[in-house]
């Protein structure tokens, strides 16, 4: 199997496994921008816990699944957002404002969009989640 987009796997894996109500699933490979967003939906309350091995084969990730998921999954082709640009995009992907997260991979890292408002960071956008 090949793997043109880890993050988009990643996404698809975890909505699938919560939409057949399992309790965890697992998924490869292992990769740091894919962590960052896990400690995100982690902080976010979006899955209730991870843990990471790395090992010969490129280690895994083990998620548990809060149950809170209705639709997550990723933005293709990842848009440059400007640092007061998140609205249109909010209106696009989000159900109502201020009902999930976009998620932004910017100069200072990965981060949800409010964050990145806050900050006055800009971006490209990853992916979604509410």
């Amino acid at each position: 199997m090949t793997l043109n987009n880890p993050i988009a796997n990643m996404l698809s894996k975890i909505l699938n496994a919560e939409k057949v109500g399992k309790a965890d699933c697992e998924m490869r490979p292992y990769s740091k921008p894919a962590e960052k967003l896990l400690v995100i939906l982690k902080e976010k309350g979006y899955i209730t816990d991870f843990s990471s091995e790395t090992g010969v084969q490129g280690g895994h990730f083990v998620v548990k699944l809060a149950g809170r998921i209705n639709k997550c999954g990723v933005i293709s082709p990842n848009f440059n957002v400007q640092k007061d640009g998140y609205e249109p995009y909010e209106k696009r992907f989000l159900p109502a404002k201020g009902f999930g997260i976009l998620l932004v991979t910017t100069s200072k890292g990965v981060m949800t969009h409010e964050e990145a408002l806050a900050k006055g960071l800009g971006g490209r956008l990853l992916g979604y989640c509410y």
